[in-house]
């Protein structure tokens, strides 16, 4: 037999190499690095211009711009194959209506929470009487702006694919984007339709589980780039900003990190409690995302990983996941949507001297619970703080104000968003009894890959094993003589 052949029922072959430390791991040494190389980038100052970015500073925007984009790359035929094949799965799911309308249910709650923790900080902290800003700081009215018509603009698909196209009048270049809102819609109705369509829809089923299984593949190979993606997000990011923009809205920007500090430290643990869950296996399993979304800034770009996490490490089914984390992703964002604008509306009255009613504040927690969804198709927290202004009738020329330290603060409301989106699919498939407890309990990051590895693994071994189990089937040659 040759040494080679590959014996029924031996333990698998140890595999010898380096030995890399942990995902979670990496990630914070890619964070330490992104820091110090941030740190050397900013104290190199700008080139002799005074305004071109040193090498260092571009390098490493480089570097991050381009792991985010070949995520949100992914993010669409992720979004559109989880979705159909989510759908499909719910045949065998008996309670699919009512687990959309916990997962709502749950989003409204925690939204409510937090901008009930929003308004209450802005009482306290004053950011608009604290503050060496004046009005004439501010830079006008923001371009864009959110309305409730947007939420049934961002409803209906322009075209099958969600994309859209935007021209710059000043450079000609024409750039691509896509609403994720609009994928989600057209997923939802072509799966819908497929079980509409009986037997006749099962080709088409079985190609989309096939391309959702290709598409994962290709999101983890992406995915093991996140060490180096955080290097590069972190330290332009220090590189870029710094911390000297945070001075002239301290109290504004302590107000904020404080809020989101008391939701992700406080408010979701306590929810864990209530519904039986361990804190700390919540953490452990979620925290890879949560670290991706605090340098990335983009709840899109980290929801491949989000979805991963709520999955592999938090133990919710994937027919539910791949339902819930995309429509989080684009919907549930207790940073940006409900802390972030009720202190920051609070900050532009106070500066201009208004004063806000008791009408005023309820307006502000309806709009934060309800109006995430009216900015779900565009982007950034300052559309949905045009939309709380604009609701209460506030002076939309004090986002100005705040552009300064926005970067800064969206690292934390981006961390929060992502935080929510895993921890809502948890509680709603404990309180259904769907949830893999004993997944739950062992959450890890480090376990974030195993399958996809011993998946690979397997198949190096049995491409391996073939030619040596043709090797033993076939007769030695000379043996007939000896016979």
């Amino acid at each position: 037999m040759s040494s080679a052949t590959k014996v029924p029922g031996a333990p698998p072959r140890e595999r010898k190499g380096l030995r890399f430390p942990s995902f979670s791991v990496q990630i914070l040494l890619g964070l330490a690095l992104g820091v110090l190389l941030g740190w050397l980038a900013l104290a190199l100052g700008p080139q002799a211009d005074g305004e071109t970015p040193n090498g260092l500073t571009t390098t490493l925007d480089t570097i991050g711009s381009s792991f985010v984009t070949l995520l949100k790359a992914i993010v669409p035929p992720l979004i559109f194959t989880a979705i159909v094949a989510s759908i499909a799965n719910l045949r065998s799911v008996t309670n699919a209506a009512r687990l959309a309308g916990q997962t709502l249910l749950w989003f409204a709650i925690t939204a409510a929470i937090s901008v009930a923790i929003g308004i209450g900080l802005g009482l306290v902290f004053q950011p608009g009487h604290n503050t060496t800003l004046t009005v004439a700081d501010g830079e006008g009215a923001p371009s864009s702006t959110g309305t409730w018509l947007d939420f049934l603009n961002g409803l209906i698909p322009t075209n099958v694919l969600g994309l859209g196209a935007s021209t710059d009048l000043e450079t000609g270049d024409t750039s691509i984007s896509f609403n994720v809102l609009q994928i989600l819609v057209v997923a939802l109705v072509i799966g819908i339709a497929a079980l509409k369509s009986g037997a006749k829809a099962d080709p088409f089923l079985a190609f989309n589980k096939s391309a959702l299984a290709i598409v994962q593949k290709v999101l983890w190979w992406i995915i093991r780039l996140a060490p180096l993606g955080t290097m590069g997000l972190i330290g332009n990011a220090v590189a870029t900003y710094g911390w000297e923009s945070l001075r002239s809205l301290a109290s504004f920007s302590v107000a904020i990190y404080v809020g989101l500090a008391l939701v992700l430290f406080v408010v979701y643990p306590v929810l864990l409690k209530v519904n039986g869950l361990g804190v700390v296996a919540w953490f452990r399993g979620a925290w890879p995302a949560i670290q991706l979304a605090f340098v990335s800034r983009s709840s899109v770009g980290t929801m491949p990983v989000t979805q991963r996490v709520t999955e592999r490490n938090l133990g919710v089914p994937s027919e539910y996941a791949s339902f819930a984390v995309p429509l989080g992703s684009t919907t549930k964002m207790d940073g940006c949507a409900s802390i972030y604008p009720a202190i920051s509306a609070i900050f532009v009255a106070q500066i201009f001297g208004i004063d806000l009613s008791l009408t005023d504040y309820l307006l502000i927690a309806f709009v934060s619970v309800v109006g995430s969804a009216a900015t779900a198709g565009l982007t950034g927290a300052m559309v949905m703080l045009t939309l709380t202004l604009s609701t209460l009738g506030l002076p939309l020329a004090g986002v100005g104000l705040l552009l300064a330290v926005d970067p800064i603060l969206d690292m934390g409301r981006t961390a929060v968003n992502v935080a929510g989106q895993t921890l809502v699919p948890t509680i709603v498939a404990k309180r259904e009894g769907i949830l893999d407890l004993e997944q739950y309990r062992a959450a890890s990051s480090e376990h974030l890959f195993d399958e996809d590895e011993a998946q690979d693994g397997a198949q190096d071994d049995a491409a391996q094993a073939e030619p040596a189990a043709d090797d033993a089937g076939r007769e030695p040659v000379g043996a007939g003589a000896k016979a």
